[in-house]
């Protein structure tokens, strides 16, 4: 099955959290109301480098993600 990047997820028990999951490397979930990230997976050393140079570009995209999809429910 092919994914895509980004998928939006929303839960009734957090009414306010809007999620953003990222199903590349590095695989992660952020909630939108609040900034917080959870990662997917475990990282070695090596890994922790790329993920610290690449965290801030993942969670802009993340949320041009999320602004694209609400904007295509406006229209």
């Amino acid at each position: 099955m092919e994914l895509p990047k980004f998928i939006l997820g929303d839960n009734t028990d957090l009414p306010n959290a809007i999620f953003v999951i990222h199903t590349e490397f590095p695989m992660f979930i952020i909630n939108l109301e609040n900034d917080e990230v959870e990662w997917l997976e475990d990282f070695d050393a090596e890994d922790q480098k790329e993920l610290e140079l690449e965290t801030e570009n993942l969670i802009e995209l993340a949320t041009a993600f999320y602004d694209r999809e609400v904007s295509r429910y406006d229209e």
